[in-house]
């Protein structure tokens, strides 16, 4: 009988149904898509760890270093590591490599790539450099193998001929094929490596052109942690560490954030998507049980249960949605692996397990018991119809709401007079008075286009925020023009000296500022740990603090993961050492910070000589001046330098970021404005079926069609109108705590995001298209009220 009654009104109903069900399968589409890009990037990550075996802490370094130190520390710490090694390394700059196709004469060079570019040799033990099979690489004299990005970005193929050129001229190698990198596979990565033979690293070696750099690697026995293996490192003090240091929980976190953010914004909309269609079951409820008032209450007369009834209209819902889910759930299969292209071949292809099936089913489950538990949860109602009243007066309330509403009508009609209103005022005052009346009924639209403007406009905030030149202030440096980095090389203080003295001599550029890195040392709860401080003049920096402000002489500034580490706030005291000699700064106060891992800290002063890197920054003098001109000339002129506009190094830290949260925020637009059209027209189908009886009444009393249908569009404007401008202020207000929690969890340095939207997209287009959504929405409805036959309306 139930499912006799669900087919029946499914089928009678197809309209609304169909509505409904393309709402809850959009949520279970993009709920399911979502759980399985997520677990096959998991299954992938974890494959290629199998394969490749990267390290659980390593240690970037260039410049000299004593490899005597290093067997000294591995024998110190013996019982925690497993296997160590010294990876060298050549780095070349981008513009340094071409390649070119024998058989077609294609060519072109990799200078669009932003990140850097490491030739090196097959290590023996781990990090192991794999190729599609997951099998180790080894590449004979004159082959070269590139890493899957530049495959899949430049199109190499087996057979291209790779150039590197070098001070003694170019160096060609012959592309075999692509290698999984378990180390440098995330989207985020600044680096990649390149794979070729011993005998072909070395001849780049001597042939000179190169950076030279090495990692230390570390695989760790099972009792040994990443973190205090890294504070043992950096306590040591006389360890290579000219570069970056990396655990290897770090490395997962950082290739789920760069290649997974797309599948956690597909179940953000997901979840809003549910909560929209939440709404609208119970609206779509609500009305069936007061539309069906009379047959409810001819069945709680009969004796028929209050549990039976509910189940009968249950049934329907539980239908609707078990449709939706495998709907979804099917067409999550192919939209899965589409997503998942990518990240297979970045990774490696995962195996398919238990977890395979299992998370998507369970993402449905959620789905699925969900949208029961509201149905459920709506249709108990029913036990609280009164048989009679539902009989005679065709009403869902008992005698005291009955009542109650019947005192709240009469003084409404007192207050609703309408002598004082002519023309078009009659139907704007008209409209109004009925949303006023109908408030309840009509709360849906507004709360789903809030729903629908947060969607919309979060990921579009966090795409311009991150793209706004002032968000450098949140990497830890100040807005300025130009910026340069002396690092980690040979003769880095003669390198600083030819630039800040070529900068400040030029009239083009004012506000020369130099910062030199410094290697301190701190007690952490895991011991003694580096602490890399940047010290020069950071008055009219303007960057973002958190809590406190700019230090001054005997403070320090901590970014915020260094605070954490250090269980510090400001005020508080903080003994640094400089080799083993204590000073103790206060700290003055705590700001955000991406690079270097986000674990940075700040000082005042001035160092003239031997600091380990050196960050130079100036503004142009002629506002009208063109940064990228400047600094390419900078750039050739000191090669090693690193000159960039400053906007431009932003783009190189958070170009994949940017690039994620932008297909994030197209997503949400194209699925939010769909389902605003979707359910405006869902909802006003059954609002003036419901309706129909009052519109007669007011044809009858001389509204021509024209005025009715204005004041539905009217009424409709308004509450789209409301919720629009309602989600907007979320978005800007609770939405960067949203953000900022999202991010704080993340670890990645920033905990206090504030919005920098783009005003014309924000406050501008996006409003527009949802209005206009809206405004479809009723005009496909309202459409044919001119040609209808007024005499039914007054028979409904």
């Amino acid at each position: 009988m139930y499912l006799r009654y669900a087919m029946g009104d499914l089928v009678r109903n197809k309209g609304v149904n169909a509505a409904l069900l393309v709402v809850l399968v959009l949520s279970a589409l993009l709920m399911a898509t979502g759980a399985m890009v997520i677990e096959r990037l998991a299954g992938s990550i974890n494959q290629l760890s199998e394969q490749g075996r990267p390290p659980d802490f390593l240690q970037m370094h260039k410049g000299d270093f004593d490899r005597a130190a290093l067997d000294r520390f591995a024998t110190e710490h013996d019982d925690e590591i497993d296997a160590w090694l010294v990876e060298e390394m050549l780095g070349f700059d981008s513009a340094s490599l071409a390649w070119q196709r024998p058989g077609t004469g294609e060519h072109g060079d990799l200078s669009s790539s932003r990140i850097d570019n490491l030739f090196v040799a097959q290590n023996e033990e781990f990090d192991l450099l794999v190729d599609e099979t997951g099998s180790a690489v080894e590449p004979a004299v004159g082959e070269v193998y590139v890493p899957v990005l530049y495959e899949q970005r430049y199109g190499l193929t087996a057979g291209d001929v790779l150039t590197v050129q070098t001070d003694s001229g170019p160096h060609e190698l012959e592309v075999q094929g692509s290698v999984r990198d378990s180390q440098m596979a995330a989207s985020l990565s600044p680096s990649s490596r390149f794979l070729v033979h011993p005998e072909d690293l070395g001849a780049l070696g001597r042939a000179g052109g190169a950076a030279p750099e090495v990692i230390v690697e570390y695989r760790l026995t099972g009792d040994g942690g990443a973190n205090a293996m890294q504070t043992a490192y950096e306590g040591d003090g006389g360890l290579p560490t000219n570069g970056q240091a990396i655990t290897g929980p770090q490395l997962r976190i950082i290739s789920m954030i760069s290649d997974g953010l797309v599948a956690f914004a597909l179940v953000f909309v997901s979840l809003v998507l549910i909560a929209i269609a939440l709404l609208n079951l119970r609206f779509v409820i609500s009305g069936t049980l007061e539309d069906e008032v009379h047959e409810i209450g001819a069945m709680k007369a009969i004796g028929m249960p209050d549990r039976a009834i509910a189940a009968l209209y249950l049934a329907k819902y539980g239908v609707l949605t078990l449709v939706a889910c495998v709907v979804g759930g099917l067409l999550a299969v192919p939209a899965a692996t589409a997503l998942t292209q990518g990240i297979q071949a970045s990774y490696a292809e995962a195996p398919a397990g238990v977890w395979t099936v299992l998370v998507p089913l369970v993402a449905l489950a959620v789905v699925y018991l969900t949208v029961l538990a509201i149905c459920r949860g709506v249709l108990g109602r029913v036990r609280k119809i009164d048989v009679v009243n539902a009989l005679v007066h065709g009403s869902t309330l008992d005698e005291k709401q009955t009542a109650r509403r019947a005192r709240k009508q009469a003084r409404w009609v007192r207050r609703t007079g309408l002598a004082s209103s002519s023309g078009e005022r009659v139907n704007r005052r008209f409209a109004l008075l009925d949303l006023r009346a109908e408030g309840r009924a009509w709360s849906l639209v507004p709360v789903v286009f809030f729903l629908t403007a947060v969607l919309v406009t979060m990921p579009a905030n966090l795409v311009s925020t991150f793209e706004s030149p002032r968000f450098v202030t949140y990497l830890g440096a100040p807005e300025r023009d130009l910026r340069a980095d002396v690092v980690f090389q040979e003769d880095v203080d003669g390198v600083k000296d030819g630039l800040v003295a070529a900068m400040q001599g030029d009239d083009r550029l004012t506000d020369v500022r130099t910062y030199g890195s410094v290697d301190y040392s701190a007690d952490s709860e895991d011991g003694r740990a580096r602490l890399r401080v940047e010290i020069g003049d950071h008055e009219d920096s303007g960057i973002r603090f958190s809590a406190g402000g700019l230090p001054h002489d005997g403070q320090i500034a901590l970014s915020v993961l260094n605070a954490d580490k250090y269980q510090v706030g400001v005020g508080d005291d903080l003994t640094v050492y400089d080799g083993d000699d204590p000073t103790t700064v206060q700290v003055s106060g705590i700001y955000q910070d991406v690079t270097d891992g986000g674990h940075t800290a700040k000082m005042s002063g001035e160092v003239t000589e031997g600091a380990s890197a050196y960050t130079v920054y100036a503004d142009l003098s002629d506002d009208g001046a063109e940064p990228a001109g400047i600094a390419a000339e900078y750039d050739e002129q000191f090669p090693t330098a690193g000159v960039k506009p400053t906007q431009e190094y932003v783009r190189d830290v958070l170009e994949v970021l940017i690039d994620s949260l932008r297909t994030a925020a197209w997503i949400a637009l194209v699925f939010g404005i769909g389902v605003a059209v979707l359910i405006t027209s869902l909802f006003l189908k059954l609002r003036l079926t419901r309706d129909r009886s009052k519109m007669g009444v007011l044809s009858a009393i001389g509204f021509s069609a024209s005025e009715i249908v204005g004041q539905v569009r009217t009424k409709t404007l308004l509450v789209v109108a409301a919720g629009t401008v309602a989600g907007l202020v979320f978005s800007a207000t609770a939405g960067q705590s949203l953000a900022s929690a999202a991010l704080t969890a993340a670890q990645i340095g920033i905990t206090d995001l504030t919005f920098l939207p783009n005003p014309w997209l924000v406050y501008g287009l996006y409003p527009l298209l949802l209005l206009g959504a809206g405004y479809l929405g009723v005009v496909l409805l309202t459409a044919g009220f001119r040609r209808t036959d007024k005499s039914q309306w007054i028979r409904a």
